[in-house]
């Protein structure tokens, strides 16, 4: 399963270096590193439970259905709920006293009725914002408060919703917070993912414990652009050496990093999935979950054809995507 990859990283080092012992030799190590510090995923069933619980497509409700609700709220997990979803995505992050709540930015103005750096705010802080502001449907949703981690579990679990924790960053932060909820609730084995863009932060979480189950999360030119396709920079050298940062990193997901971390999940962007993307990440043991699935029509394609788990903004209507 790793032979493509390190056959192809053995002839750009032959041609790079134009010498074969060096090329095999670091060909080798590399190979000998890998299977070394890989870690061993989670049993494939346990993880088919979690992706699929009812044996089918399960639908994610994205930040809890950011387009149905308030984002990343306890009245969006609700909504989410009631609106037949089978679990919910909910974004990691931290205060400046290092409470650990449900927000997607680094800045709390997308969302709330504050301005500044998210980790400017105490928790008493920005509990005192309103994270319904600029919802579309604000009038629906007054009184919601920016909740903590520990609340949103409790939420999901009470309607037993499937939790997918996107972790935004602060690697050590983030792990030592998940490693003491899932001690603190046991059921968080059988019913929620740890997910993340950054490689790193799933690999911690499975060296801090073997049990949970985690997904790499990717769409590719990230680095380079934003979600909308704008480039994330004007300086002509920035932008493609960006550009070029997210060609290794997408080959290096798609060929180790995901037997690196051993992740039991692959949470791709929806343009890139086809029946023979989930057939290649399926001959691997790991499943595909596509985001960010919106309108009825990709819906049923999901559902029916590629029969594979999906994360939508919106569980009623059709939407365009939050980023």
């Amino acid at each position: 399963m790793l032979l493509g990859a390190f056959t192809t990283l053995l002839g750009a080092l032959l041609v790079l270096s134009r010498s074969p012992l060096l090329s095999c030799l670091l060909t080798g190590g590399l190979y000998l590193a890998l299977r070394l510090f890989s870690l061993e995923p989670v049993s494939l069933q346990r993880a088919q439970h979690i992706v699929q619980p009812r044996g089918t497509a399960a639908r994610i409700a994205h930040r809890g259905g950011g387009h149905d609700a308030p984002e990343n709220t306890l009245a969006a997990i609700r909504q989410a709920a009631e609106n037949g979803a089978t679990g919910v995505e909910l974004d990691l992050e931290f205060t400046a006293d290092g409470i650990p709540i449900l927000m997607h930015d680094d800045t709390v103005e997308r969302t709330t009725d504050g301005s500044g750096s998210l980790r400017d705010f105490t928790f008493e802080e920005i509990r005192k914002l309103n994270p319904a502001a600029k919802h579309r449907l604000w009038r629906d949703f007054r009184g919601e408060k920016v909740p903590t981690l520990k609340e949103a579990v409790m939420e999901c679990m009470h309607y037993n919703l499937i939790i997918y924790f996107d972790v935004k960053g602060h690697a050590n932060q983030a792990v030592d917070a998940l490693k003491l909820l899932y001690l603190e609730y046991p059921r968080l084995y059988n019913s929620s993912i740890v997910c993340s863009f950054i490689p790193e932060i799933v690999y911690k979480m499975r060296q801090s414990d073997r049990n949970v189950v985690t997904a790499l999360t990717h769409r590719p030119w990230s680095l380079s652009h934003f979600g909308d396709g704008k480039p994330r920079f004007d300086c002509f050298w920035k932008h493609y050496g960006y550009m070029m940062m997210d060609i290794i990193l997408d080959w290096s997901l798609h060929n180790f990093l995901w037997y690196l971390c051993g992740v039991s999940a692959f949470l791709m962007q929806k343009n890139y999935i086809s029946q023979e993307y989930v057939r290649q990440w399926s001959s691997r043991g790991v499943q595909v979950v596509g985001w960010t699935v919106n309108t009825f029509t990709e819906k049923m394609y999901y559902e029916n054809v590629l029969e594979t788990s999906y994360i939508t903004d919106s569980l009623v209507e059709d939407c365009d995507p939050h980023y």
